[in-house]
């Protein structure tokens, strides 16, 4: 993981490192026996280095601790390492990384597959999802049931955290939320008995 890292700013596969900050790698023990994979960093992950320290990082964490999942205890990255984004003004608006973006980031994530080979992977959001499984696998079809994968013992699928976050209305963000909380609980399980 030390080499990864120390390798990572250097990455010249696409274009995205020209307008990002830094490249931002996963974070979270090499030992993990759960990896949780989203889609790339967003603003404030690009300005502090680090994964899911934002908005979507705090209802992560939040689910993962009505779940029973210690973050501390996971490994967390992103299937891209540079954040895509449009400039309006002085904000960087998220752009959803493209076909190329992924394929240029897939070795990163392959490498870190085979560093934490861990027993149970969960893809979060679609761009995760087909980046690791393929076109076939649906999230909204698919999500908070083990998955057949070369990839770990036992994959998930699930929402991003950003799409609870983009829920309208109190009742619609507090439906989203229990849902990912239960496909996490459906994770948790998995973690138990691996």
């Amino acid at each position: 993981m030390p080499k990864l890292r120390a390798a990572l700013p250097d990455c010249r596969a696409c274009e995205l490192w020209e307008g990002a900050t830094q490249a931002v790698p996963g974070a979270g023990t090499a030992r993990a026996q759960a990896m949780f994979v989203g889609e790339q960093p967003g603003d404030r992950e690009d300005r502090e280095g680090v994964p899911f320290t934002g908005p979507a990082g705090a209802l992560l964490d939040r689910a993962l601790g009505e779940a029973g999942i210690d973050r501390r205890q996971a490994y967390v990255t992103n299937a891209v390492k540079h954040f895509r984004y449009e400039q309006r003004g002085k904000r960087r608006i998220h752009q959803k990384p493209g076909r190329e973006h992924i394929s240029a980031c897939r070795p990163w994530l392959e490498a870190e597959l085979a560093v934490v080979h861990p027993a149970v992977l969960v893809c979060l959001g679609a761009t995760a999802a087909q980046a690791l499984l393929g076109n076939q696998v649906r999230v909204l079809r698919d999500r908070g049931r083990p998955l057949e994968s070369d990839l770990a013992p036992c994959t998930f699928v699930t929402v991003h955290p950003s799409a609870v976050l983009r829920a309208r209305g109190e009742e619609e963000r507090a439906a989203a939320f229990r849902g990912f909380v239960d496909d996490l609980e459906a994770v948790a399980a998995a973690i138990a008995a691996a």
